[in-house]
């Protein structure tokens, strides 16, 4: 989580969530060693004049609570990457990035999976916003991969994927990171069973908040600091989930695979007997990887 004042720099950049992101990518490679998540086009991304101040300055965004953040989004996005990566190496054909905002996954393997269809999907400011950042960085975008304005408060969200060339009628891997808290609980659980409509081999990676009555009284004030800052942004947080509940839903639904990662285990994963230190702080988010 973190602090006010440098959510206050954030604010002055369109999409504060997206930025707040790339920012996190940005420093990973700039302050941590040894780095766990190789981004190099995440700096270029956030626009000259940001991206310069980050790369001129980057402890400005490495106090303890900033620092905690960074480590959950270095985790959370090695998460789907590998989940990616492995359905790819599978045979999956059909990369999908749900509020995709600033992330460069598809723009770092696209040309090493021509094979592969992947659709960046987000809001169409953020869309645009993205192709002008890829186009002032001098980026080349991948040949197979599209661009797809899509509203995902909308029960036809799939439909409109379709129409850009999606095939439901075959696997498809999704990734879906940093979006399930800004939508309501039928809303999450609409996208969701839409994804489980989706044939056997389809995979889906996503993160949520846990419900703040299992968080211990420390991460119950950080969550609650963290709600009303977030809220004053315009970017409320509109869910929580119990993980026995979300992860017997899914099963309800028809995924095969439900896997539920807490805080500990990707520390533990990715973040094992580090020197630095870089650790995810709290449990107030899960993630979770479930296979159809």
């Amino acid at each position: 989580m973190q602090d006010p004042k440098t959510i206050q720099t954030l604010k002055a950049n369109p999409n504060d969530s997206a930025h707040r992101v790339a920012i996190a990518r940005a420093v990973h490679q700039l302050l941590d060693e040894p780095r766990v998540l190789d981004d190099p086009l995440s700096l270029s991304l956030l626009g000259s004049e940001l991206g310069k101040a980050v790369s001129a300055d980057p402890f400005a965004y490495n106090d303890s609570s900033a620092r905690s953040m960074r480590a959950g989004i270095v985790a959370r996005s090695l998460l789907s990457e590998d989940t990616l990566n492995a359905a790819v190496a599978r045979g999956v054909s059909q990369v999908v990035s749900l509020g995709a905002g600033l992330d460069t996954y598809a723009l770092r393997y696209g040309a090493s999976m021509p094979h592969v269809n992947l659709y960046e999907v987000d809001q169409p400011a953020m869309l645009k916003l993205k192709q002008d950042r890829v186009a002032q960085a001098g980026l080349t975008i991948p040949a197979k991969m599209q661009f797809v304005a899509v509203d995902l408060t909308r029960p036809s969200w799939l439909e409109v994927l379709s129409g850009a060339g999606l095939d439901c009628t075959q696997p498809v891997a999704i990734s879906w990171m940093g979006v399930s808290p800004y939508l309501t609980p039928e809303q999450v659980c609409n996208v969701l069973e839409s994804v489980a409509g989706l044939p056997p081999g389809s995979i889906i990676v996503f993160d949520y908040r846990v419900a703040t009555n299992l968080l211990n009284p420390i991460e119950q004030s950080i969550v609650a600091v963290s709600e009303r800052i977030f809220a004053a942004m315009g970017e409320p947080w509109l869910s929580q989930f119990h993980p026995a509940t979300l992860v017997e839903g899914l099963q309800g639904m028809g995924f095969a695979q439900v896997d539920n990662n807490d805080t500990t285990s990707l520390n533990q994963r990715y973040f094992h007997r580090r020197k630095d230190g870089l650790q995810i702080a709290g449990g107030g988010f899960n993630y979770i990887v479930a296979l159809r």
